[in-house]
């Protein structure tokens, strides 16, 4: 069987770098850089991250389309830190560079172990008013995948607004979503910070406590819509409350796309970043 500490820091806790990113970092990278940015950009863009920060990480997700091939072949990720290879196939739509999300039953999986992988993930969009027998399938499929294959299951579960344009409380949603979802066997379920972390520290903790006492296993928090300076506190609330930990891109290099030197940069402001994330976990999970 799997086993998830394989992805875990020597405390037993997570802190897991994420740069499986697609459209929404060529959205990110062009904005920064004030250009358009080829698929060879963002490329180049994951491998310097992984290079430099994986040996700060407990993980590294890399997505097939534009990161993994080419962070293996450049051997950019550090023998320290375990792979976790991004399992979803993305379709924009409606504005969103995320429309619909669903499992890449087409990947190579024995490939992608033989490449290094010990754990898969699987984004899941949370909609109110799609079918949820349609989500718990989905995840029941590639949690059995996973067992098949001997791989960590990732599943993260991210509330969005309804299919029909209709108002929501997709805030709401991510508890729903792990009502739903957090007791399916996944492995560990990587959850989105309750309020985006702009409530105060008492309501992000009591809705933490809810996560923690409806989801079954460990649990992470993922970055994005946190702010990068508020994201280690809410790591921190969030450990308090019985996460293990995060999986997280966007808190620790967001801010550096628009540098003239990106390794420069990472080193200078994501590395600290994720060394400070790594230390606050270990500080605050309970054992």
């Amino acid at each position: 069987m799997s086993d998830p500490t394989i992805l875990a820091r020597p405390s037993g806790g997570y802190a897991m770098l994420a740069v499986d990113q697609r459209e929404a970092l060529r959205d990110m990278m062009s904005t920064a850089r004030s250009t358009d940015i080829s698929d060879s950009d963002m490329t180049d863009f994951k491998v310097a991250a992984a290079r430099v920060l994986t040996p700060y990480a407990s993980a590294v997700l890399v997505d097939k389309e534009f990161g993994w091939d080419a962070v293996i072949d450049d051997e950019a990720v550090a023998p320290t830190c375990s792979l976790i290879a991004a399992a979803d196939h993305f379709v924009a739509g409606a504005g969103e560079f995320v429309r619909e999300s669903t499992f890449d039953t087409g990947l190579d999986i024995e490939k992608l172990k033989a490449q290094g992988a010990k754990a898969l993930k699987l984004l899941i969009l949370w909609r109110e008013d799609r079918d949820p027998q349609e989500r718990i399938d989905q995840v029941t499929e590639f949690v059995d995948v996973c067992r098949k294959h001997d791989l960590v299951s990732v599943i993260e579960p991210v509330s969005r607004g309804r299919w029909d344009g209709a108002p929501s409380d997709v805030e709401a949603g991510v508890l729903e979503a792990a009502r739903e979802l957090g007791d399916l066997g996944a492995d560990i379920y990587k959850a989105e910070v309750p309020f985006k972390g702009k409530a105060d520290d008492a309501s992000v903790f009591d809705a933490c406590r809810e996560l923690s006492d409806t989801i079954n296993g460990p649990w992470v928090v993922l970055s994005s819509g946190v702010d990068a300076e508020r994201f280690p506190e809410a790591v921190g609330i969030a450990c308090r409350a019985g996460a293990s930990g995060f999986l997280a891109g966007r808190a620790v290099w967001a801010s550096v796309l628009g540098a003239p030197s990106t390794v420069e940069e990472l080193t200078a402001t994501s590395i600290p970043r994720l060394k400070r994330l790594g230390e606050v976990v270990d500080d605050n999970i309970r054992h």
